[in-house]
C-alpha cells in the first residue's frame, strides 16, 4: 500500500533554496495513505552525521499529500545526500523504494548557487494589490483629452477614450489610502495605439493622453509618501505597429536593422497578420523576437530605466509565458542585484509552474484561484470538496513565500466582473470577496469591484470608475475596508499558512495561522441554514471579526466542547482540541479568533 501511495512521484522529491543556508525538501504521497514521512540527510563527507528530521504535512488535494521540511545548515548548503522513510515500513532513495535503509543511491543536493535562492520582497507578502486601468478611472485633466474624448460614463468600446489619466489617480490618492490598499497596479501608460496602451510606440514616454513623465514621477512620489507602493504594467511580448523599430522595418524591409527584432514570414511584407507574427491574428500588435539578445537588452534597458528613474517597485508583465524565458532569467539576474526589493508579477492564465521556478517571476496572477472561486461561489458549478482539491493542488505547487505572494484577483481587464458572474447578486459577491480577502496570497482589486461596478467581459469591464456617491454600493464598500482593516491587524491573515478543516456540500471552512494566532474562515455558498460542528486548534471563548449575517450578530456565546466520538476533516494530520457549534445562515461568512483577552464573544 504504501508502495502504491509514493509510486506517482512525478517530480517530486523536490528541493528548493529558501537561502544559502536553508534548503526546503518536498514530497508528496497517496493522499492519507501514510501517516508519517521522515527526511534522513547527511553530509557526502560524514555520512555518519544522519539528521533525522519529520517531515511537517502542508496540503491534501483529491489525489495526494504533501509534505515538507525545512533544513538549514551552519554554512552553505553543500553535498547534502538524503532519502526518505514513510512510516516505519519503506524507505525510498534514488534507487527506488527498499524495505531497508538504503546504504546507496541517494537523493543529493550539490551547491547552493547565490541565484538559485526563491527569493520574494518581503513587501509584497499578503499585501492587497488595486488595479487601475488609467484611462477610465479618473480624469483629472481636461487639456489633455484626445479629440473625439467620449462623455464620462459613456458606454464603454474598443476605440473611443472616457478622458482617465495619471493626474486623476493622484486626486483620487485619499480614496485609495482611505480604502486601505497597500500596492496600485497600473495598466499601460507608455505611448501607445487605441485605449488600451497594450500596442506600445515608445516604450520611455508617458502617453501624451494620461500626461507626462513628470506627472509619472510626481504620482509614483505621493504613492510612496502615503505609504503605498506602485508597479506598472510592462509589455514586452509585442508592440504597437508606429513603434520605430517596426517602422524602420516597414521602410527598409529585408535592408532593416531591425530585421531580426520581429517574426516576418517573408519580404516584402505588408500591414497583415498572414505577413508577420502578432497577437493572435491582431496585425496590429506584431510580436516581438524576444529571443534576440538585442531585443531583450532593450526590454532590461527599459524595465530599469523605469525603476532607476521613477522609483516604481515593480512591474507586471504581460504574457509573461509567451515571452522567451531568458528575459526574465536575465532580469532576475541583473536587475534584482541592482533592485533587489522590485517585484516580476507576470501574466499567465493557468499553472504558472514553469514562470514560478524560482529564476523567474516573484509572482503570477492566479487566474486558477480566480476560477475555483467562480466556480464555487458565482456560478455553484463545483462543492466545497472540489473547490478545496483545485485550491489545495494550486497552492502544494509553489514555495511558501510564492503562495504569500501570490496575486489574487476575483477580476480584471480582460474578464467579466465578478458581480456581473454573480448575476449581480451582491450575497454571492460577499462571499467571494471574504475569501479573496482571507485567502493566502495577495488579493487584488480591480478598479470599482468595491462600488459594485458590473460590466460584461472586455470591452464592458472597462467601464468609467463611478465617483458619485450616491450610485456606489456602499455596504459593499465598507465590507472591502472592513476585510482590508481586519487583514491589516492580524498577521495570521497576511503570512500565515492555510489549513482547510470544513468542506460540507456548499460549506466551506479553513484556517489562517500557527500555534494561537489562527483566525477561521466559514463560508456557505448555498440556500439553506446549516448547523456546523466546527473543529478548532485551541480550547476557550472565541470572538467575530467579521459576520455577514447581521441578524445573527446578537448571539452570545458559542464555547469550546471537548472532542467526543466525533470526525473531523483531515484531523489524521490536524490536531483539534474541540469543537464550535456554529449555525452559518444561506449565502453567510464568518471570520473568527479565540478571544485571549476573553472579552470578546461569538
Amino acid at each position: 500500500m504504501i508502495r502504491e501511495a509514493v509510486r506517482h512521484t512525478g517530480t517530486y522529491p523536490d528541493v528548493y533554496l529558501q537561502n544559502r543556508r536553508t534548503l526546503v525538501f518536498r514530497i508528496r504521497t497517496a493522499r492519507a495513505d501514510v501517516q508519517r514521512c521522515t527526511l534522513f540527510c547527511f553530509a557526502r563527507t560524514e555520512p555518519e552525521k544522519v539528521r533525522e528530521i519529520p517531515m511537517v504535512w502542508e496540503y491534501r488535494d483529491e489525489l495526494f499529500d504533501y509534505y515538507a521540511a525545512v533544513v538549514t545548515f551552519h554554512q552553505i548548503a553543500r553535498y547534502q545526500k538524503y532519502y526518505f522513510r514513510f512510516d516505519d515500513a519503506l524507505y525510498y532513495s534514488a534507487h527506488g523504494f527498499s524495505q531497508r535503509c538504503p546504504t546507496d543511491g541517494f537523493f543529493e543536493f550539490l551547491y547552493a548557487n547565490t541565484t538559485d535562492a526563491v527569493t520574494v520582497p518581503a513587501w509584497a507578502r499578503g499585501q492587497v494589490f488595486y488595479q487601475i486601468f488609467p484611462e477610465r478611472f479618473c480624469n483629472g485633466d481636461r487639456g489633455n483629452d484626445p479629440d473625439g474624448c467620449m462623455p464620462w460614463g459613456s458606454p464603454p468600446d474598443r476605440v473611443h477614450d472616457m478622458g482617465g489619466d495619471l493626474r486623476g489617480i493622484i486626486r483620487k490618492l485619499p480614496y485609495l489610502k482611505e480604502l486601505g490598499v497597500d500596492c496600485l497596479y497600473l495598466n499601460p501608460v507608455f505611448k501607445g495605439d487605441f485605449n488600451h496602451k497594450y500596442a506600445t510606440t515608445d516604450y520611455f514616454e508617458v502617453d501624451p493622453q494620461f500626461g507626462t513623465n513628470e506627472d509619472l514621477k510626481e504620482l509614483v512620489e505621493r504613492v510612496h509618501a502615503s505609504g503605498m507602493r506602485i508597479i506598472l504594467d510592462g509589455v514586452f511580448n509585442h508592440c504597437g505597429i508606429h513603434f520605430e523599430p517596426f517602422q524602420d522595418l516597414l521602410k527598409n524591409q529585408e535592408r532593416s536593422r531591425y530585421r531580426d527584432w520581429f517574426f516576418v514570414r517573408d519580404f516584402p511584407f505588408d500591414i497583415t497578420h498572414h505577413d508577420y507574427e502578432c497577437v493572435g491574428a491582431y496585425k496590429y500588435m506584431p510580436k516581438l523576437n524576444s529571443g534576440n539578445p538585442e531585443v531583450r537588452a532593450f526590454i532590461l534597458r527599459v524595465m530599469d530605466f523605469w525603476i532607476s528613474e521613477f522609483q516604481i517597485d515593480g512591474w507586471r508583465l504581460d504574457v509573461a509565458d509567451e515571452v522567451d524565458e531568458s528575459v526574465w532569467e536575465m532580469a532576475r539576474i541583473v536587475l534584482k542585484q541592482k533592485h533587489p526589493d522590485m517585484l516580476l508579477l507576470g501574466e499567465t492564465w493557468g499553472s504558472g509552474l514553469r514562470l514560478m521556478n524560482g529564476t523567474q517571476m516573484d509572482s503570477i496572477m492566479n487566474y486558477v484561484f480566480r476560477d475555483a472561486v467562480r466556480d464555487f461561489v458565482a456560478l455553484g458549478a463545483i462543492r466545497a470538496e472540489e473547490f478545496d482539491a483545485r485550491i489545495q493542488k494550486m497552492l502544494s505547487g509553489y514555495p511558501v513565500d510564492m503562495d504569500l505572494s501570490m496575486f489574487l484577483p476575483l477580476g480584471s481587464h480582460d474578464t467579466e466582473r465578478f458581480l456581473t458572474l454573480c448575476g449581480g447578486d451582491r450575497r454571492k459577491m460577499t462571499l467571494a470577496v471574504v475569501l479573496q480577502m482571507s485567502f493566502m496570497g495577495s488579493p487584488s482589486i480591480y478598479y470599482g469591484d468595491e462600488c459594485g461596478m458590473e460590466g460584461e467581459n472586455d470591452p464592458d469591464c472597462r467601464r468609467c470608475m463611478i465617483w458619485e456617491e450616491s450610485e456606489r454600493d456602499q455596504e459593499l464598500y465598507e465590507l472591502y475596508r472592513s476585510l482590508i482593516r481586519i487583514r491589516k491587524k492580524e498577521p495570521a491573515l497576511r503570512t500565515g499558512r492555510q489549513r482547510t478543516i470544513l468542506c460540507c456540500k456548499d460549506v466551506y471552512g479553513y484556517f489562517r495561522g500557527e500555534g494561537r494566532d489562527v483566525i477561521y474562515i466559514l463560508v456557505n455558498t448555498g440556500g439553506d441554514n446549516c448547523d456546523l460542528k466546527v473543529p478548532v486548534v485551541s480550547e476557550g471563548r472565541f470572538r467575530v471579526l467579521l459576520q455577514t449575517d447581521e441578524s445573527r450578530q446578537e448571539r452570545a456565546l458559542i464555547s469550546t466542547e471537548k472532542e467526543a466520538q466525533q470526525h473531523f476533516l483531515n484531523e489524521d494530520v490536524i490536531h483539534y482540541k474541540g469543537y464550535l457549534n456554529v449555525t452559518l445562515a444561506p449565502y453567510s461568512a464568518v471570520i473568527f479568533k479565540e478571544d485571549q483577552t476573553k472579552e470578546g464573544i461569538l
